[in-house]
């Protein structure tokens, strides 16, 4: 079932989560060090022992972790945006003007993406 996805996701999160306040506190850092990392690998190492052992997850089950993985990337490049503004504002103007080169030169890159990868093919 979906919701059994849902709960795999979130059982890798509260782990990685774990793992990532626990690194935080050894380096002497009052912040969570990589939790998010350790909860993606956790999430493809049980993906991956479940696809060789098990024969893989149930359609269901699968959808409940695409359901919630739909809504977590943009979640946390927010997250990872609002953490940039406030390093921006602390790092003054070197910072602002960095960050908006980078911005506009990708918003000028996508035109270019775009055509690379263009499907010639008509039906």
């Amino acid at each position: 079932m979906e919701i059994y996805g849902l709960g795999i996701v979130a059982f890798c999160m509260y782990i990685g989560s774990f793992a990532g306040y626990f690194i935080g506190k050894l380096l002497g850092v009052s912040g969570n060090v990589g939790g998010v990392g350790f909860a993606m690998l956790l999430l493809v190492l049980l993906s991956n022992y479940y696809e060789t052992k098990k024969g893989g997850w149930s359609e269901r089950t699968q959808n409940g972790i695409l359901l919630l993985s739909a809504l977590y990337i943009p979640i946390v490049v927010a997250m990872a945006g609002i953490q940039n503004v406030v390093a921006a504002f602390s790092g003054g103007a070197v910072a602002f003007l960095a960050g908006g080169i980078a911005t506009i030169g990708s918003m000028l890159l996508v035109p270019l993406i775009g055509k690379l990868d263009k499907d010639e093919t008509i039906e």
